[in-house]
């Protein structure tokens, strides 16, 4: 992911790496310099914070724009001084720009009134509606991009509360890794003119997937 360069952000705790680390690791509060040692220290802290989260939110409970930057902070708290806390760096992934940071702010409200209110809390009757619920929470958040990093996992993690709502299993994201990954690359592309039904298909998969293993 890079760092749009118009302005000059250098002084921003997130625009900055760990001394040591060749530009791969941001800097954080444990000093780690080591690109695989951050992915691991990642990994282990989004299984704790989700055991906490899981029981944090019910099956009524409608999320909000504050939700998701205390649950960024649950799991991003004790690695990154930003933790919680919209970015302020324009960022693009693979040629791909997502949302300046000036408006990350009033999108977020914007999603708040006009997609989390209505999509959450999951309790669907009808799976399709589930399926759509899924999919359109999670193409706006991604697209929004509203932290300096960790949006898909954390887009993933709302996901995963939402099935839980609508009485699902923990939802298995394999398939959207390896050969899945281009679909769900183009799902996400596809939202910006609002079109959900290729995200509304990945999340059919991931379902069955999870239904499948539980």
């Amino acid at each position: 992911m890079t760092v749009d360069d118009r302005y000059d952000v250098s002084g921003l705790p997130e625009a900055q790496f760990e001394p040591g680390s060749n530009g791969l690791v941001f800097k954080n509060l444990l000093g780690i310099t080591s690109k695989q040692v951050m992915d691991e220290s990642e990994t282990r802290a989004l299984e704790q914070a989700m055991d906490v989260l899981i029981r944090m939110y019910s099956a009524t409970h409608r999320f909000t724009a504050q939700d998701l930057s205390g649950c960024h902070r649950t799991w991003l708290g004790d690695i990154y001084e930003w933790a919680g806390h919209y970015r302020r760096v324009n960022v693009s992934k693979d040629g791909f720009p997502f949302a300046a940071s000036a408006h990350v702010p009033a999108l977020m409200d914007q999603c708040e009134r006009s997609v989390l209110s209505r999509c959450t809390p999951c309790v669907f009757a009808d799976l399709a509606d589930v399926i759509h619920a899924l999919a359109e929470t999670h193409v706006e958040l991604v697209l929004i991009h509203p932290f300096r990093d960790g949006n898909g996992r954390l887009a993933r993690v709302l996901s995963s509360l939402m099935a839980l709502q609508a009485g699902l299993p923990l939802l298995d994201y394999g398939g959207m890794a390896g050969a899945g990954k281009a679909a769900y690359i183009a799902a996400i592309q596809a939202g910006l003119d609002k079109h959900y039904e290729p995200m509304e298909r990945v999340f059919g998969e991931v379902i069955e997937r999870s239904r499948s293993s539980s």
